[in-house]
């Protein structure tokens, strides 16, 4: 099996992904114009509570594993079987990297197998840092923008470093499907999820932030 060379991501930004140019793809096949906002920022220039609400939503242990998170992969299977379907996935942020980097969203299990090698290699390569710092610059975060700095300036008009607390919160929670959801909206999806973000967030100590514990006592 041939494993993407990930070394060159040490020292070098991605000028684009397979996700990217499958959406390029999708867009012409049809008939519509593709349209790609991004803008690669440096991970110390992000608001650190965009970071830790990102983190904290898709991959809490993200600084503990080493690329796959079992313990949440244990707790999947076991609520997909009891709820007798697939709904809820086990992906770490460095495995969507993977994914967004070298796969795009084909689904079929030898793409699973190569995500999952390239993920363990992109963590054998790359410090924490710098695989967070790759992924909040290039996740996708609605139709043709990539990355938090684009969606920070698309969504509320700001740049990732100025980002309130909750609109990083409101960014995270739609990550699962960013296509599908707008931040700014009140559909129970995102409601629900900020609710729980915001409450994981205050136990972890992000409460002392006045605005956060304004946001949490509703006013």
């Amino acid at each position: 099996m041939t494993l993407p060379d990930v070394t060159a991501l040490a020292g070098t930004n991605p000028k684009t992904t397979a996700l990217m140019e499958q959406r390029t793809s999708e867009a012409r096949t049809g008939g519509r114009r593709p349209s790609s906002s991004r803008v690669w920022v440096p991970l110390k220039q992000i608001a650190p509570h965009a970071v830790l609400a990102v983190v904290t939503m898709e991959d809490d242990r993200f600084w503990r594993h080493e690329g796959f998170d079992f313990v949440e992969m244990k707790e999947a299977a076991q609520k997909n079987w009891e709820k007798k379907r697939w709904r809820r996935g086990a992906s770490t942020i460095t495995q969507q990297l993977a994914k967004n980097l070298y796969f795009g969203t084909e689904k079929n299990l030898w793409r699973k197998v190569r995500e999952a090698a390239a993920a363990w290699k992109i963590e054998r390569t790359l410090p924490k840092r710098r695989i967070l710092e790759i992924y909040l610059n290039v996740v996708e975060w609605g139709d043709g923008i990539y990355g938090i700095e684009a969606a920070a300036r698309h969504y509320f008009g700001k740049s990732a470093a100025d980002l309130s607390v909750e609109e990083a919160v409101r960014l995270a929670v739609v990550l699962p499907n960013p296509r599908r959801y707008d931040p700014r909206g009140s559909s129970a999806f995102v409601e629900n999820r900020r609710d729980v973000l915001l409450s994981r967030l205050g136990r972890k100590g992000v409460s002392i932030d006045a605005e956060l514990s304004s946001a949490m006592s509703g006013s």
